[in-house]
């Protein structure tokens, strides 16, 4: 009973300064979900992180669709390298972002993940009609919550259980408290095969809801080992091969003699 009533008195407070500094321009939804949570946001921009937050599926559909928008910027090809001195991702499990690069970067008012102008309280669309982005700003709120989404995959397993209506997507099996998340195609196959070929926008998809799979631990453990085993044989090919390219190099210098 006193937890109840420190709570209605600390969203009756919330919810007197949510409407005070509400503009009058506010996306719907995102009013109806604040209005939802056990605890009301208290400021329209947490209200705005609370609903992308809820719904990271909705938001990494919304942010590869941004990123389509945008395209690759001219110039630019998938990397790793030096976040401090480049900005490039330090490997391939990271998802590519021009826009992060500093070369690439458009500065702020402007989203590093998807590149689109970010308006007020991080929303992706001009609500208010006043044409300017905001300075203060680099990122969408919807983008953020879909990085979160394409990082750390397994913080969201509760989302992605639900999609696939708690069968695992390996055996059609109910769902076990073991399940884990997975990439149906994994990253290294799209660092060697499809990163060349793919454009940017679509290279997303690989660490988006489409890529992700919830599996039992079993199965998980027997795909780990037929990529691990794929990864080997890739390797021994690339030794093999350097080292006959180093000894067709010595012969032609022999010869050469």
């Amino acid at each position: 009973m006193a937890s109840s009533a420190w709570r209605a008195q600390r969203n009756a407070k919330a919810l007197a300064r949510l409407r005070r500094n509400l503009p009058a321009i506010f996306p719907a939804p995102v009013w109806l979900h604040a209005l939802a949570r056990p605890f009301i946001p208290p400021t329209p921009r947490r209200a705005v992180e609370s609903y992308w937050r809820q719904h990271p599926v909705r938001a990494d559909q919304l942010a590869r669709a941004l990123a389509a928008l945008s395209s690759a910027p001219e110039g630019w090809v998938w990397r790793s390298g030096s976040r401090k001195t480049s900005g490039a991702p330090l490997g391939f499990r990271a998802p590519p972002a021009p826009f992060r690069e500093k070369t690439h970067a458009r500065g702020p008012g402007y989203c590093c993940v998807c590149g689109q102008p970010v308006f007020r309280l991080g929303w992706h669309r001009d609500l208010w009609g006043d044409a300017h982005p905001n300075r203060n700003a680099t990122w969408h709120g919807c983008c953020v919550a879909a990085w979160k989404l394409w990082t750390a995959p397994s913080d969201h397993v509760r989302h992605l259980r639900r999609l696939q209506n708690h069968r695992c997507a390996a055996t059609g099996a109910r769902l076990g408290k073991d399940a884990e998340v997975d990439h149906r195609v994994p990253l290294f196959r799209v660092w060697r095969e499809a990163g060349p070929a793919e454009p940017w926008p679509a290279l997303l998809t690989y660490w988006g809801v489409p890529n992700l799979q919830v599996i039992n631990r079993s199965a998980h453990v027997e795909k780990c080992g037929v990529e691990s085993a794929a990864r080997a044989r890739l390797r021994q090919a690339a030794a093999a091969e350097r080292i006959a390219g180093g000894l067709a190099a010595t012969r032609a210098l022999r010869d050469s003699r």
